[in-house]
């Protein structure tokens, strides 16, 4: 399976594993779980191997073992067409992995337009088609029943299927992407045409698990496929719920406001206690003695003998720190230097807030303006109001 990432659709939990080097100017990664891919491939094309040649089992696993190395290697090329398109309509590239159900390619922003969109989408299974037709062309050239006649046969197989799944009409699928770019045109919202091609993307999940199950029942498909084809439908159905969910943060994007969602800094000298910054914090955003960890409270900030703000209390290590303590424990001991957090400009749209707290993960972030911080923006804030529906940590 093919699924092309861009920013903010990007998996949070993807990590893009052991580097390559860089082709065409691309970095490329290998994710470990190719390793379980390329032993399983392996030991089964292998034996596939061994029902049609006599070959001694070094070599036949030594075929499978090349064989991975050309799946990969289509694989690469399916992705560098995404890529080489995105380049070519100005849309930066992060890097290219190769995982076990396929790879993806991460890109810097969305694609500017539909058109964009569509094309891209479809350079990848278009490369794919075309190995295929050629591996097909080389087959029928070559002479039956040797090693690299079952190789080429093998990988026209492999791409004219890798072509034709990722064609299918829902996320996170290039046929998705496709869609979601037909939709967008038509209604001129890209959010609502990522939301309709996730929900196609969940019924291509469940349908695909359907069919694998009465293949495996009718004894047209090994239970090693069935295992496969399932683990495939589940990634599928992750990923078109996590383009869903994707979707309706960006619809709110527009609620995003800077100056109104940070917190103003309410500042405490150095050394203060926590239960005396917590009292103060209180009577000054008229609430409760509920603690500065609690979400209608200002931020609190130490400041030097000279006025300037120095830190920023760790709302959730203060959290930790049980009341009877706090008194005599200084804010000092549970603040962070704001020398190391991030800065956000008051300006920013809800797009460019989020790109930034994903290239800059952290749970505060100073905002300013010209230079000069006019607040603290609690990333658990930011959560609660692009999801509303979710239950967030403070």
């Amino acid at each position: 399976m093919e699924d092309t990432a861009q920013r903010p659709d990007r998996r949070p939990d993807r990590r893009p594993g052991l580097s390559l080097g860089r082709v065409l100017g691309f970095p490329v990664y290998l994710n470990a779980s190719v390793l379980l891919l390329a032993v399983l491939v392996t030991v089964v094309y292998g034996e596939f191997v061994r029902t049609q040649l006599d070959v001694p089992p070094p070599v036949r696993y030594a075929v499978g073992l090349g064989f991975v190395v050309c799946l990969l290697g289509s694989v690469l090329l399916h992705e560098l067409g995404h890529a080489l398109t995105a380049r070519r309509y100005g849309i930066g590239v992060r890097g290219i992995t190769l995982e076990m159900l396929g790879g993806y390619t991460e890109m810097d922003r969305d694609a500017p337009t539909p058109r964009v969109d569509l094309l891209v989408s479809l350079a990848g299974p278009a490369v794919s088609l075309l190995l295929g037709l050629v591996a097909v062309v080389v087959t029928v050239l070559l002479p039956d029943r040797t090693l690299i006649d079952q190789l080429a046969f093998q990988l026209a197989v492999a791409n004219l299927l890798v072509a034709a799944f990722n064609a299918l009409p829902g996320l996170p699928l290039d046929g998705g992407r496709a869609l979601r770019a037909a939709v967008w045109a038509m209604t001129r919202d890209r959010h609502v045409g990522t939301e309709a091609a996730g929900w196609v993307g969940r019924l291509v999940a469940a349908v695909t698990a359907l069919v694998v199950v009465m293949l495996t029942v009718t004894g047209l498909l090994s239970p090693f496929g069935l295992i496969f084809m399932l683990l495939v439908s589940f990634t599928l159905w992750q990923g078109a719920g996590q383009s869903i969910r994707v979707a309706r943060i960006g619809r709110r994007f527009p609620l995003v406001d800077l100056a109104a969602l940070a917190r103003p800094i309410f500042a405490v000298p150095s050394g203060t206690s926590l239960a005396e910054a917590e009292r103060r914090g209180a009577e000054a955003s008229g609430s409760g003695p509920a603690g500065v960890a609690d979400r209608g409270m200002p931020a609190v900030g130490v400041v030097d003998a000279a006025g300037r703000l120095v830190a920023l209390v760790d709302r959730t290590a203060a959290a930790a720190v049980p009341e009877p303590r706090r008194p005599w424990v200084a804010v000092d001991t549970v603040a962070r230097g704001v020398d190391g957090l991030p800065r956000i400009p008051v300006g920013l749209d809800g797009e460019q807030v989020v790109r930034t707290v994903q290239e800059r993960p952290g749970a505060q972030y100073l905002v300013t303006r010209d230079d000069e911080v006019i607040g603290v923006l609690q990333v658990a804030d930011l959560a609660q109001l692009l999801e509303p529906s979710r239950k967030m940590n403070p």
